[in-house]
């Protein structure tokens, strides 16, 4: 029963850790940003087994990781409130060629992370040639170019 306690707050806990920190982490990860991944996995790793090392520990605490995961999704599917809360909802960054600066801070995403976004997918140049930057629920940026006239 241990191992169930310690592998269901070591999820919450996360998931608020990374709630906490927004979808910026999950946009691009620079170096810095991989080697943070890795101690906190080897962190989280050593909260999650203790001292219990065998190969049914590690069932168990895969399987409790698993079934929360599987609820949350059922809860979100249930109750609409619970996926805002969760995921969050798309946010737009760029409107009509004009950046959201106050969301944009809020969010710690900068114009050069969604021109590089721009121009790599849409091959755009200028920020007046997008008609929406969207940040999506999943830390990606979608860009919806203006039309061509």
């Amino acid at each position: 029963m241990d191992m169930v306690l310690r592998a269901a707050c070591m999820y919450l806990f996360l998931m608020v850790v990374f709630k906490i920190a927004g979808r910026r982490t999950l946009l691009q990860m620079t170096s810095f940003d991989f080697i943070l991944l890795l101690i906190i996995s080897e962190a989280t790793q050593q909260a999650l087994l203790g001292d219990d090392f065998s190969l049914f520990g590690a069932f168990i605490t895969i399987g409790t990781l698993i079934a929360i995961d599987i609820l949350f999704s059922m809860l979100k599917d249930k109750v609409p409130a619970a996926d805002l809360v969760l995921d969050g909802s798309p946010v737009i960054l760029i409107e009509n060629g004009k950046t959201l600066d106050k969301r944009m801070v809020q969010l710690r995403i900068s114009l050069e992370d969604v021109m590089e976004v721009a121009r790599q997918e849409q091959g755009l140049e200028r920020a007046s040639q997008i008609k929406y930057a969207i940040l999506e629920t999943n830390g990606k940026i979608s860009v919806i170019p203006e039309k061509q006239g």
